[in-house]
């Protein structure tokens, strides 16, 4: 383990348990010398992520165990009827996710924490489990506890290179005190992470932002408690907890500072930035709003210390392709105290049994890609997340920092015809499109109508009418692409699929890549290019993920197989309705029709002069092609489609009509409906699965995805996460969500009890509201009443 804060002090104490005795835990300073020295202490649960929260319940129960823990409880405070609705939701998503917590009244939060003002109060979430620790005291009985279960611990020895064998794997990390011998080796470093990875030539990403926080004075009359709980205020951007009858507290400012984006320098262990009371001024000024006497308090000292943030907010956990026996604990995200229990058990889990009991697809260390090997744009997304670690970020909000980054072919065009963009993966591409209007990009627009249906839910229901009665057009370039190519490409998809991968040249298979115990890796298709040439198309944010994973699916003795991304290399233009092959057939002279052109094939067309290759396929369920150019003809052919398309009503379509679309189909998108906690009969995906390559998948399930229709024909403002109640309990939580324009109903899926099968009737709990919702077919709306609708 290279780095002695609270991170690695738990891999080494997770190891230990397992039983690997030969464990060293290195740091370049003493031990908690980074940032966790500077650590406020605070240790909550509640977070919308599963994964998460479950590291963090884990952390409280085992800092409890080593008798480092102080139960005090928690306070979240809504100082604003937007925070409420905002609490509201988070409840029903913690309910969903496993966590009991309580939203309480105003009142019953004056009565739980008497030093408040209910002044622009509105209520809270209360958690009784939550608590703080002393940062020092917690790392040292980690490593202490460590050290009795075999572990050594080296201070002061900074690591100065990793060294590699000749197959790539770790063996050996070197030292001024000399070379160590190790088969493993966790970078656990904070803020110096991504240079001890590259170390080992690896690359991850993560970014020094600047976070401050106060010891205040005590200010007589006004003592607070030892056992105050712990308390969060989102609308005044501050946290803290009670210390010497005063309170430590600490806030995330609206325009942090980011340092040191080429590699942090390795003297400052332990030592502190100069704070910068001037950017400290507005927390304070938070804070008085809700603690009115801290107005007077004065501070003792004020701390700015940098931590690793990156562009996501989430960490980087997990094994590194391409360079066996190289683990990554690092890139926190202010997720140190909180999740260090969890993510050392987890990490621990990987290197002795090879997976872990969670889901930790989100936090895999490779999924950022070469677009984000650039420092300042890293930097600009990971200070957005932080800006947004308390202010409240709505659901339908966009990323704004760091555009435009990457742009398609067919941006001009785009923009010419009103689009509003959003960004994913750093490409700029169509939320939706405004006719008559100048083009924008989308941002914090939900700031503007709040918890209400948006503005363009009309527009969403003319693009989603053309799509199912006419004809739709969207540009698809930002879609992840990988080629595989040579004599192990057909032999390793084989073995990575659920599906039969070996078929003839042009085919096109839908499915899913699988964990060796039926976990969904990856939601794709594969389409056969040549005898040993494969293209796998995937989600944008996705691709620098599904890349690495089947690069950790190649076996030693495999055939050669070259792996690389494609994705910059073609546009992509989407075409899906009832009238799509007549338009087709006003550009091309090649065979198109429904017995030469078959649904899931694949083949070269040619459009406009140039060459297109088309594939046969549909994520909204409507006759269409997917067309792949080369990006210097993508104009070209999208002005040849849209004026042949003319007199059948073509209309541009954006992102979020995606959804709707598809959820009235029934299908599925990674990530939200199915992980890798779940296999492809939970997930409604059994037809995919080939069960003679699968013997092993278990299809007797207990639960399953299905579609639910929520309330009525009115909008619903769900937003996915909400817990779903049957039977005087929990049994499941809103997955994917959007209202069905086609069958007017708001769509869900969630994943419930077998038991309940179409025509069950369940609740679905909406800003404190629970909501009655029916199970459906997985899709409402068969292929055969969608043509009829046309």
């Amino acid at each position: 383990m290279v780095g002695g804060g609270i991170t690695g002090a738990s891999v080494a104490y997770h190891l230990a348990k397992a039983g690997w005795k030969d464990t060293l835990l290195l740091d370049k300073g003493e031990l908690t010398s980074g940032s966790t020295c500077h650590a406020a202490g605070l240790v909550t649960q509640f977070n919308p992520s599963p994964t998460m929260m479950r590291f963090r319940r884990y952390s409280i129960e085992l800092y409890s165990e080593l008798g480092v823990f102080e139960t005090v409880g928690s306070l979240r405070f809504a100082s604003s009827k937007e925070q409420l609705m905002e609490l509201q939701r988070g409840v029903s998503r913690a309910r969903g996710i496993g966590l009991e917590v309580e939203l309480v009244s105003a009142d019953e939060a004056a009565r739980l924490m008497p030093v408040i003002t209910r002044d622009s109060l509105y209520g809270a979430v209360w958690v009784p489990g939550d608590g703080h620790l002393d940062p020092h005291t917690a790392t040292h009985a980690l490593a202490r506890a460590a050290r009795e279960m075999g572990a050594r611990v080296m201070t002061d020895t900074r690591v100065t290179g990793i060294e590699r064998s000749d197959r790539g794997a770790v063996q050996a990390v070197m030292t001024p005190a000399g070379r160590i011998e190790t088969e493993v080796v966790i970078v656990a470093g904070g803020l110096w992470g991504p240079q001890i990875a590259a170390m080992a030539g690896a690359v991850i990403v993560s970014t020094p932002v600047d976070h401050q926080h106060a010891a205040l004075r005590a200010v007589p009359g006004h003592e607070v408690p030892h056992d105050m709980p712990c308390f969060r205020d989102p609308d005044n951007l501050v946290y803290g907890k009670a210390e010497a009858g005063g309170v430590v507290l600490g806030g995330y400012e609206g325009d942090p500072v980011a340092r040191w984006l080429d590699g942090a320098p390795w003297d400052p262990s332990g030592v502190a930035l100069p704070p910068d009371q001037r950017r400290f001024e507005p927390l304070l000024h938070g804070a008085a709003r809700r603690f009115p006497f801290l107005g007077e308090a004065g501070i003792v000292k004020l701390v700015c210390h940098p931590d690793a943030m990156t562009p996501d907010a989430n960490p980087l956990v997990g094994p590194m392709p391409g360079v066996p026996g190289l683990y990554i604990a690092a890139g926190l995200s202010l997720n140190g105290f909180g999740g260090a229990g969890g993510i050392g058990r987890a990490l621990a889990q990987l290197i002795t049994g090879g997976e872990a009991e969670l889901d930790l697809y989100s936090y895999r260390p490779w999924r950022f890609g070469p677009v984000h090997r650039d420092a300042r744009y890293a930097a600009e997304l990971a200070r957005e997340s932080y800006r947004y670690y308390y202010l409240l970020r709505y659901p339908l909000d966009a990323d704004e920092r760091g555009r435009p980054k990457r742009t398609s072919a067919l941006h001009t065009r785009m923009q010419d015809l009103g689009a509003v963009f959003g960004a994913k993966h750093g490409w700029e591409r169509p939320e939706h499109f405004e006719p008559g209007r100048p083009w924008r990009r989308a941002g914090a627009d939900q700031r503007e109508f709040g918890w209400t249906r948006p503005p363009w839910f009309d527009r969403l229901a003319e693009e989603h009418q053309a799509f199912r009665e006419r004809a739709g057009i969207i540009d698809m370039s930002s879609f992840g692409k990988i080629e595989l190519q040579g004599p192990g490409a057909l032999p390793l998809l084989e073995r990575a699929a659920g599906n039969i991968i070996d078929r003839p040249v042009g085919s096109v298979v839908y499915t899913q890549l699988l964990e060796k115990d039926g976990g969904v890796a990856a939601d794709v298709t594969v389409t056969r290019l040549g005898e040993q040439r494969f293209r796998v198309i995937t989600g944008a944010g996705y691709v620098d993920s599904d890349m690495g994973w089947l690069r950790m699916q190649r076996h030693l003795n495999d055939p050669a197989v070259a792996i690389r991304e494609v994705t910059d290399e073609l546009a992509v233009i989407g075409m899906w309705g009832p009238h799509a092959r007549a338009i087709l057939e006003k550009v091309t002279r090649d065979d198109v029709s429904e017995e030469g052109f078959p649904f899931m094939h694949a083949r070269a067309i040619r459009i406009a002069g140039a060459a297109v290759f088309a594939q046969r396929v549909t994520y909204v369920g409507e006759l269409g092609w997917e067309l792949y150019v080369d990006p210097a003809w993508a104009g070209q052919v999208w002005d040849r489609l849209f004026a042949a398309g003319r007199e059948f009503g073509i209309t541009p379509g954006g992102y979020r009509v995606l959804d709707s679309l598809r959820l009235e189909m029934g299908y599925r998108y990674y990530g939200t409906d199915m992980g890798l906690l779940d296999n492809p009969y939970e997930a409604g995906l059994g037809f995919c699965l080939n069960r003679e390559k699968w013997p092993s998948i278990n299809r007797d399930i207990t639960r399953r995805l299905r579609t639910l229709a929520i309330g009525g024909e009115d909008y619903l403002t769900v937003y996915g996460g909400e817990a779903v109640h049957a039977g005087g309990s929990v049994v499941g939580r809103v997955r994917s969500c959007a209202y069905g324009f086609t069958v007017r109903r708001n769509l869900a899926y969630s994943y419930l009890p077998v038991e309940l099968k179409p025509g069950a009737t369940v609740e679905v709990e909406v800003f404190g509201s629970r909501v009655p919702a029916t199970v459906m077919p997985d899709a409402v709306l068969s292929k055969k009443s969608a043509v009829k609708t046309s």
